[in-house]
């Protein structure tokens, strides 16, 4: 397991945990990331990351792509 920013770039991975405190966690899987989902990482801007997610673009930040393991 490792956090989602290690992964490589346009590799498809299975989530496997998502971290940090409830509120975060409730922000994250509303975003779609949910644990057995898959995340592709689109490109990475400064340790920032774009994912693909549910069909869906979105960017998250470093520290939040650290909470979600794949």
């Amino acid at each position: 397991m490792m956090p989602l920013n290690f992964a490589a770039v346009g590799e498809e991975n299975i989530i496997k945990r998502v971290g940090g405190s409830p509120d975060v966690k409730k922000h994250l899987e509303d975003m779609g990331f949910v644990v057995g989902g898959a995340v592709t990482i689109v490109s990475t801007i400064g340790g920032n990351v774009i994912v693909n997610v549910k069909n869906v673009r979105v960017a998250i930040s470093r520290e939040m792509a650290q909470k979600i393991m794949v």
